[in-house]
């Protein structure tokens, strides 16, 4: 069956304890990502972050008061460790541990049920004590809107999927932290969204290099233009 290995993000970016809480932000914008792991010295993952911290911080967003009574059932422990949370200036103090990781193994219905249970957007896959990717509900998605979990990943699909990833992490304008790609039976199914037309047919015809290669099905949309103010 569909694996996580076929359908996780491999290119993981992370911080450490000590990383400024504005710093993990400005990554976190930059990279277009709504979480990032945090490791220690010897790459351990120790915890992580979401949008979701970033967006209660009061130093990001600004203090806010909250009615006494939302607050009147909370313990003074609890009501602690949400000040520590929200007020505090480096990633070890924001970010939320343990972590929830899964295999690379482990099949696409297992990861979806860790999901669903664990009530997160995101689990990280570790090997051998390895961070090794990521997979989000938008990745889950993909996959189950695109083939068929309960059928085996042959090894040239597997094959087709990591020869793609490898060329497109060594070019600068693929952005693939924004992308899902899924393979099936010979066809590269890519999901999420592009900066530009340019990189939409530079990352089509990557994929249609790719020895093996039966059909690509482009459903990635033009990222729209936000603007402040």
């Amino acid at each position: 069956m569909l694996t996580v290995a076929d359908i996780m993000t491999t290119e993981v970016f992370s911080v450490t304890p000590e990383t400024p809480i504005h710093d993990v932000a400005k990554l976190m914008r930059a990279k277009r990502i709504s979480g990032v792991p945090v490791i220690d010295r010897e790459k351990r993952i120790i915890g992580i972050i979401s949008e979701g911290d970033l967006i209660r911080h009061a130093a990001l967003v600004g203090e806010r008061r909250q009615p006494w009574w939302s607050t009147a059932f909370i313990t003074t422990r609890a009501l602690a460790h949400d000040y520590v949370k929200t007020h505090g200036h480096t990633a070890g103090q924001v970010m939320a541990a343990p972590v929830i990781t899964v295999a690379p193994t482990a099949s696409v219905a297992e990861c979806a049920d860790i999901l669903h249970q664990q009530r997160v957007k995101r689990v990280l896959v570790v090997e051998n004590g390895n961070l090794v990717g990521i997979v989000t509900r938008g990745d889950m998605l993909q996959a189950l809107a695109t083939s068929d979990v309960s059928k085996p990943a042959s090894v040239d699909d597997r094959t087709v999927r990591e020869r793609l990833l490898a060329e497109l992490e060594s070019q600068r304008w693929a952005h693939l932290l924004s992308k899902n790609i899924v393979v099936q039976d010979g066809v590269i199914d890519i999901s999420g969204f592009v900066e530009s037309e340019d990189e939409r047919h530079a990352l089509r015809l990557a994929a249609e290099n790719v020895p093996g290669v039966k059909r690509v099905e482009d459903h990635a949309r033009t990222r729209p233009l936000f603007r402040l103010g």
